[in-house]
């Protein structure tokens, strides 16, 4: 059965940020939009790109490697329909953030 499992805390992804974490071995990216935390898998699935140095606006990060975009509350890629990123869900309780994996 998944557990969550604390990756960072709400300081660390401030309103409009992007972090790249790990996650028992799995690698994460949390989102902050409008003060919600979402988190997808850290890998673009085009050419590997870590999506939690990306750069994001509003939903939606932009992988720094060659630009494609996703939706992190969807995971769906905005600039190729065929692919998408796993989300995953998360839970904060007080200051700490906990993603299911």
């Amino acid at each position: 059965m998944a557990s969550f499992i604390k990756v960072a805390t709400l300081s660390e992804v401030p309103a409009g940020a992007a972090k790249a974490v790990d996650a028992g071995g799995m690698p994460l990216a949390l989102y902050n939009v409008g003060g919600r935390i979402y988190a997808t898998t850290n890998i673009c699935p085009h050419r590997g790109g870590p999506l939690g140095e990306g750069d994001l606006d509003e939903q939606t990060i932009t992988c720094p490697w060659h630009a494609f975009q996703y939706d992190v509350t969807t995971g769906k890629c905005v600039t190729n329909p065929a692919l998408s990123v796993s989300c995953y869900p998360v839970r904060v309780e007080e200051q700490d953030i906990l993603v299911q994996v």
